[in-house]
């Protein structure tokens, strides 16, 4: 059974699964698809070819898929895909994606908060956590497990890595590396994400392993080719080096320093 309200308006060309909620003067378009026991607030307005995943909760005043704000968007046909166990706070925007991806993705179990904004053609992977009042610039690809601290702005095109923590009121024009902690008025290396990391089940030996490939990275007198050189040979087929390494690699614009 779907429960909408009376003064919601739903187009006939969307399909929305078993238990589906939509509250009051929230809007749906056309091509929209809303899966199983999902919940849409009151007000909230869900675009064109946006694809919600199954017990999803997105509240009042949201506005899910809408057209990126991009001077170079001709109105192709883009999409937005929310997925499932995803909670979007009041006053949340999420863009559709631009030709240069076709979509913006949201991955399972995200927890966006009040007020923040997130552009065309990024991706947040799964268990991310952003707070309240971010703003996210197009093309940004945040990794798995990631926390964004309230007020943040990550500017076009920035990687942060998995298991990162950024601290509040911080500006992040560098790709952050994974599993670290990125603060000071500065966005900085801080150290590991260490209790982050423990949540999620890491060893104390696993964490003290990645301390030790960072400490030649920041820590070290070390500049980053010669760091990148020396934990190759040291941790050659080290998972983690191998991850961190090529999350250096890959940078077009470079990382954070300390």
């Amino acid at each position: 059974m779907v429960n909408i309200h009376s003064t919601a308006i739903v187009s006939s060309k969307a399909h929305l699964g078993e238990n589906v909620t939509i509250s009051p003067f929230a809007i749906i378009h056309d091509e929209v698809e809303i899966g199983d026991n999902t919940f849409i607030g009151p007000k909230t307005v869900v675009y064109d070819y946006t694809t919600i995943g199954n017990n999803v909760k997105i509240f009042q005043n949201a506005s899910i898929g809408h057209t990126p704000q991009d001077l170079k968007f001709k109105g192709e046909i883009t999409h937005c895909y929310i997925g499932d166990n995803s909670i979007i706070h009041e006053f949340v925007t999420i863009h559709r994606g631009t030709a240069a991806s076709l979509k913006t993705t949201i991955g399972k179990n995200v927890y966006i908060m009040d007020y923040s904004h997130v552009a065309h053609d990024c991706v947040v992977e799964d268990n991310c956590i952003i707070a309240n009042l971010t703003q996210i610039a197009g093309h940004v690809h945040i990794y798995q497990n990631a926390v964004i601290g309230g007020n943040v702005k990550i500017l076009q095109f920035m990687r942060i890595g998995k298991f990162c923590m950024i601290q509040g009121s911080r500006t992040i024009n560098k790709d952050i590396p994974p599993y670290i902690l990125a603060g000071t008025e500065e966005v900085q290396y801080g150290g590991l994400n260490s209790i982050g990391l423990r949540r999620n089940g890491f060893s104390s030996d696993q964490i003290q392993h990645i301390k030790k490939i960072y400490n030649y990275i920041f820590e070290s007198k070390l500049n980053i080719s010669q760091a990148k050189e020396k934990i190759s040979a040291e941790f050659s087929n080290d998972p983690f080096a191998i991850e961190i390494l090529a999350f250096i690699n890959e940078s077009k614009i470079g990382i954070i320093s300390k």
